[in-house]
């Protein structure tokens, strides 16, 4: 009988160990996936950053354009924001 009872305490332990095994595995094994989430997605806003500045200085072609032919006014306050803003940018 005393076996039966010896047993029984060494089979709930090594329960309680694959338990505690599994919750942290399961922790690490999160983490894991959310870091490489982040990689993920800091590698797209870095594409969608480039993109962007990309259409800024198309904008800013255009405007410049529009400039050459006479417009002014909005056109140029316009270029002049959008030279500040892509200064300002290139160096953070």
């Amino acid at each position: 009988m005393e076996e039966a009872i010896v047993l029984k305490d060494v089979l709930l332990l090594l329960a309680e160990l694959f338990g505690a095994g599994a919750v942290v595995f399961g922790a690490i094994f999160a983490t894991y996936k959310w870091v490489l989430k982040q990689n993920k997605q800091d590698v797209e806003i870095k594409a969608l950053k480039e993109e962007q500045t990309l259409i800024c200085y198309g904008v800013l072609a255009a405007l410049k354009g529009l400039s050459e032919q006479g417009c002014n006014g909005p056109v140029t306050e316009a270029i002049k924001k959008i030279e500040k803003h892509l200064n300002v940018q290139a160096h953070k």
